[in-house]
């Protein structure tokens, strides 16, 4: 039997095909573009904050004057179960402390100086790493799309037999998409490394969470800490009984006495005042990938091991490394660079093998101008809802609504260039990102 189909219906379906891949190449031109503005995440909370006290070090006897201090505030809230203090690292010279009700920065004597206000670089963050989408589905769609990415870099290798060989030839000039399937290709294979290990990365940061989930209903009757406990060490029983605040300035001091080459970047307090309290120190180890090695420590002081990740089985110091080696926090400044350098690559990569597909269906008769409208709103709209989110930070202050003005503005910008694809509205987009970045620039200076 022969299901009658018209012509018609062929082609709106191809175009229903063609906008779906459309649309997932938006979210992975989407990702890429914000993880590599985020590279420089340490850098956009100094500049969202200038004002901001900053210190090479800070005392460990001023550092539990401040946690007192903070936690004193909270009196008539409900207990605060973890308290993190962010210790002065180099691309980020700030001690912040992070509580269950607060934010806030504190000067060297221990003092407490003003709230955090970092809402556009979590924002940035939380985009990048899950599409400001709560919980595990938005990870979990992220790292597909690293997987995505892996399979893109190794099918283009298998697609292109020469592209090795032809890693430096350019032919600048666009003839029927060449010049652009060039760039493409030569781009591909110079970020290729590069390429991979953020997708591997990315891949095992955003799955991992659904393995460790799988695991824990598996073994550990949903116990999601206990599925990473091997890794990253377990939490301990908790006793709510009062307590005395704990010793924080010992561990410090411990540290810096005993292992004088590592740096602590971390003080976290398990449930502050109350008999079961216990603190960890994370300490970045030099000339190592690892985000750093947990300390673990009682309430008095006392040192009662390391969870291992600096040393332990290589399981340990795999998972450990994949976060900075993702995200480019290791190696200073110049890494950083290399790693805009990189992201910005792969960005264009992203949109030119949009771009070169859309060509080629062009050339073969399937001339789709709302659809390539539509790749122009994502390519230079998203870009322009970045801006926008910046300059509404400065001027509603930490408040403003930052996820909400991204998505409608970057969902709306490629469906009125969808809607209304004549005159192409790739030139006016440009224009107004230009215009929105000067904007942005003197807001900041003017403010």
């Amino acid at each position: 039997m022969t299901l009658a189909i018209s012509k018609h219906a062929v082609q709106r379906a191809l175009s229903g095909h063609a906008a779906i891949g459309l649309l997932a190449s938006a979210l992975l031109y989407l990702i890429c573009l914000t993880g590599t503005v985020v590279v420089f995440y340490q850098e956009w909370q100094r500049i969202e904050q200038p004002n901001a006290p900053e210190m090479a070090a800070i005392a460990p006897d001023a550092v539990q004057r401040a946690v007192a201090a903070v936690l004193a505030s909270e009196k008539g809230k409900s207990a605060t179960t973890h308290l993190y203090v962010h210790m002065p690292v180099d691309g980020l010279p700030r001690t912040t402390i992070t509580t269950d009700h607060q934010a806030v920065h504190i000067d060297a004597d221990g003092r407490i100086a003003m709230p955090e206000e970092n809402a556009w670089s979590e924002f940035l963050l939380h985009a990048h790493y899950a599409l400001n989408i709560p919980g595990l589905v938005g990870m979990t769609i992220v790292g597909i799309f690293g997987v995505m990415i892996l399979a893109l870099s190794l099918s283009g290798i298998v697609a292109h037999p020469r592209i090795f060989r032809d890693a430096f030839r350019l032919r600048a000039r666009d003839n029927h998409g060449v010049g652009l399937a060039d760039w493409h290709n030569r781009l591909s294979v110079w970020t290729l490394p590069f390429s991979l290990a953020i997708a591997l990365t990315g891949s095992m940061i955003g799955l991992g969470v659904v393995g460790a989930y799988g695991l824990a209903a598996a073994f550990y009757k949903n116990d999601v800490e206990a599925a990473y406990a091997p890794i990253f060490g377990e939490e301990h029983g908790a006793d709510a009984r009062p307590a005395p605040l704990a010793n924080v300035a010992a561990p410090l001091a411990w540290l810096a006495r005993n292992h004088p080459d590592v740096r602590p970047t971390y003080v976290i307090l398990h449930d502050p005042q109350t008999r079961g309290q216990h603190i960890q120190l994370i300490a970045e180890h030099p000339r190592r990938l690892i985000y750093g090695e947990t300390y673990e420590f009682g309430a008095d002081g006392t040192y009662h091991g390391k969870v291992g990740l600096s040393d332990g089985h290589l399981g340990q110091q795999l998972a450990a490394s994949t976060y900075n080696l993702h995200f480019g926090n290791y190696g200073g400044l110049p890494v950083k660079l290399a790693y805009i350098l990189f992201g910005l690559a792969l960005t264009v990569v992203v949109a030119t093998g949009t771009s070169i597909w859309l060509g080629k269906r062009q050339r073969r008769g399937h001339d789709e101008p709302r659809l390539r409208a539509g790749w122009d709103g994502v390519i230079w709209g998203v870009p322009l809802a970045l801006t926008l989110t910046f300059l509404a930070r400065i001027l509603l202050g930490n408040g403003a609504p930052l996820i909400a003005i991204f998505w409608t503005l970057a969902i709306a910008i490629p469906l009125l260039a969808i809607a209304f694809p004549a005159p192409r509205p790739k030139r006016l987009l440009q224009y107004l990102l230009c215009g929105a970045l000067a904007l942005a620039l003197f807001s900041w200076f003017l403010v």
